[in-house]
This record gives structure tokens, sequence and C-alpha cells, in this order.
């Protein structure tokens, strides 16, 4: 059977201090990082500086592959990933993801004025209705859907830390995030229309791939469907287990996560195991990740 491969853009977690290097080995993105107005690396945990690095840290990996390797089935990507995502796809230039990057981040940001002081943290151990279950009881919401068993939860960081004492009581885990909004929750809702209209505004070209929708699973490929799908995912849950298996149901035989971090790469392993799936970060020169892809396509 032919390989399909899947591209996955991460999210907020994964960034270092070195998440540019496998691509500045590569003229051609070194030479997009360049062309880039970049926040300094010491902001990576910021949630402006954070959403532009790790699209920028994407982005370039990409341009250093992209033609070395097979065009993408489907691209998928988490949280603020998922704009990267329409970036690989083509439909966005790097420039252009950048700056929507930086105004996802502000539009989100200003959302702290009516609910300050908010938080991620992933729970496990629990099921997603008992989550959800503690979630309504102090405030919070279900942010992603990570597993059976696991999900991500925003809300207010006092509601959140007592939501927490309540998951570990009832047999759970948890570990706070370094992302200090309550991303895919209503209390990001005053973001998403003017980022829609942001998105609207924006010049969109033809795409390579299609991108999974994070709110749906379902695979888009126009302008539209990127901007109901883009901002509306601000203030409403990722369902990104659903997204996983989407990618087990197109047919997805092979999946390369471009990083930084390689979480969503280990994921999709857990769940769909014989889908063969590396990050670029398992990996120390964009030729070996080339050589790995042309291997599992052959």
């Amino acid at each position: 059977m032919r390989s399909r491969l899947l591209i996955l853009c991460p999210g907020q977690g994964g960034q270092h201090a070195q998440m540019f290097d496998l691509a500045r080995g590569e003229p051609r993105a070194a030479a997009l990082l360049d062309s880039l107005a970049l926040p300094p690396l010491e902001q990576m945990f910021d949630n402006r500086g954070a959403q532009q690095l790790i699209v920028a840290s994407t982005l370039a990996t990409w341009e250093a592959l992209r033609d070395r390797l097979p065009r993408p089935a489907l691209v998928a990507g988490y949280s603020i990933g998922e704009l990267a995502a329409y970036g690989v796809a083509g439909a966005f230039t790097p420039a252009q993801t950048l700056a929507l990057a930086e105004a996802r981040a502000g539009l989100m940001d200003a959302c702290l004025a009516a609910q300050p002081e908010q938080a991620l943290a992933a729970l496990s151990g629990l099921s997603l209705r008992q989550a959800a279950a503690l979630c309504a009881a102090h405030a919070c919401h279900v942010a992603i859907e990570t597993g059976e068993d696991g999900c991500i939860a925003g809300g207010p960081a006092a509601a959140l830390a007592a939501l927490e004492a309540q998951a570990v009581a009832a047999g759970g885990r948890c570990q706070r995030l370094p992302v200090a909004v309550a991303s895919h929750t209503p209390y990001m809702a005053p973001a998403v229309a003017p980022f829609a209209e942001l998105l609207r505004g924006a010049d969109f070209a033809p795409m390579r791939a299609p991108v999974l929708a994070g709110i749906s699973a379902l695979a888009g490929s126009g302008k539209a469907q990127a901007v109901e799908h883009l901002s509306r995912q601000l203030a409403e849950k990722i369902l990104w287990m659903g997204c996983m298996d989407a990618c087990a149901e197109a047919g997805v035989t092979v999946a390369l996560e471009l990083g930084p971090g390689a979480a969503l790469s280990r994921m999709l392993r857990a769940r769909h195991p014989h889908i063969a799936c590396r990050s670029v970060a398992d990996f120390r020169s964009i030729a070996g990740v080339a050589g790995w892809i042309e291997r599992e396509c052959a």
C-alpha cells in the first residue's frame, strides 16, 4: 500500500533554547529564520513569544525538509500548531503565519483583563467524564481531550489548584503547564470574533494538503473553513484524540512531528502503534529525517 504522510505541528510546552538548531543547518531554512522578526528566546515561555517562536521553529523545519519529502496527505496541528499547519499547507506565507500568531497571542492575553491569573494543567488517570465533572465544579473547562483517561484543563489559576487537589484525591495525576492563559475554553471567547476578522482579511493561497480542524477532527482545505476553525478553537475544546483517530481513518501510515518537542508523536504512537511516527527531535540532522521518511515511504 502506498504510504500516506502526516505532518504534525506542535503546540506550546516543548519549546527549548536549541529549537532552531536543526533547521539552521540548512541554508534555505536559515535564510527564512533570518528574514523573520522573532522575539528573543528569553521570551519562549511568555504566551506571545512562545506562539511566535513555536510557529517559526515549525515552519523553518518544514522549509528545510519540504523538497525532500513526499507531499503530505494531511497536516494536523495542536493548538497554535493548527495555525502553523496552514503555513505548512501553503495557505499562509511564513511571515503571514508569524504575524497571525502574534495577533492571536495578543488577543488571548487581552482576555486576562476580564479573568486574570489563568492556567492550564494536564490531568491523567481519570475518565473524560470524571475530568469534565471536576472542571464544572471548579469554574474550569476541559480544553483538550488527549486520551480516554487524559485531558488538558483550563481556568482561573486558583480554581485550577483546587481542581488539581480533588483530582489527585480521586486517584488522578496533575501537571501544571507553562501556559498562562486558559486556551480553548470560554475564557478566551472575546478573542474569537477579532481573530476571525483578521483571518478573513488575510491573503490565502491554494493549499497543498488538507488540515485537520482541532474542534471537529474534520479535514478542511478552504479559507472559510480556516477562518471558522482557527478562530473558534481559541474558545472551544480541542478533540485531539479524535484528530489522531481521524488520521488513522484517513489511511496515514507515516507521521512526522516538526517540533519543537515530541509530545504529539508519542501520543500518536501510543494510540495507533501501526503508524510509523517520529519527531524531528529524534534526529541529529535534516538528512537523517529525510532518510527515515524515504525508507518508511518506499
